[in-house]
């Protein structure tokens, strides 16, 4: 279902994966620094996601300022709450790459702003910790401040997130976090001798495994 999501005086492009079952979790997809929301990864995490009963909606914001990406998201979020074709418990915020860093910025926002527990975790797909070849700077600051579960799935070799890198970050965050390493993936999560669609399942049933665990727990 394709939607216009009001962002400003502007409209975000959108795409609701509706499951066949009325869902009561759904998940906020979106890209990274190129591309929009119909890059091959995301589509295909999105109709997983719903054939497995998890509404999703993944929209494009074009621009390479985190802040104004932070705002787009942050609109999306309140869109979707607001939502009376789709009245969902809780969302869980997913991105690639630079799309995560205003995932994570969102977060830690909301969380100081209001404490209503709309937002249930994060999903971080390549974030980009740092950029290639300057370790020294680590983009970590958001991800110490946010308390619900994230689940990062990182390549071993993405050039921008050193494995011990995030390992570290990981291991000073206060939220309940769990990293999943795709063997010798760079940042684009390509592996050599692995076709993109089996990469594409490995992520696919990772993000949603975790997605299942965390709704259960939530429920218990």
């Amino acid at each position: 279902v394709k939607v216009k999501i009001p962002f400003g005086n502007k409209y975000l492009d959108a795409i609701f994966s509706v499951p066949e079952k009325k869902s009561t979790y759904g998940v906020i997809l979106t890209h990274g620094a190129g591309g929009d929301m119909n890059f091959p990864h995301l589509v295909s995490l999105a109709a997983y996601l719903a054939s497995h009963g998890v509404l999703c909606l993944r929209f494009t914001c074009k621009g390479l300022n985190i802040v104004y990406r932070t705002k787009a998201f942050k609109a999306v979020v309140e869109y979707l709450k607001l939502s009376d074709d789709y009245k969902l418990s809780g969302v869980f915020l997913a991105a690639r790459s630079m799309g995560s860093r205003a995932a994570a910025s969102v977060i830690r926002h909301l969380s100081q702003e209001d404490d209503d527990d709309f937002i249930q975790g994060l999903i971080c797909l390549s974030y980009p910790l740092h950029r290639p070849k300057l370790q020294s700077k680590l983009r970590d600051e958001d991800l110490l401040f946010i308390r619900c579960p994230v689940l990062f799935v990182s390549g071993s070799a993405d050039e921008m997130c050193e494995k011990q890198l995030l390992e570290g970050v990981a291991s000073k965050m206060k939220a309940p976090k769990k990293i999943h390493w795709i063997d010798k993936a760079n940042h684009g999560m390509a592996v050599k001798g692995r076709t993109t669609d089996d990469v594409m399942e490995e992520i696919n049933t990772q993000v949603f495994s975790w997605l299942r665990e965390n709704i259960e727990l939530e429920h218990k």
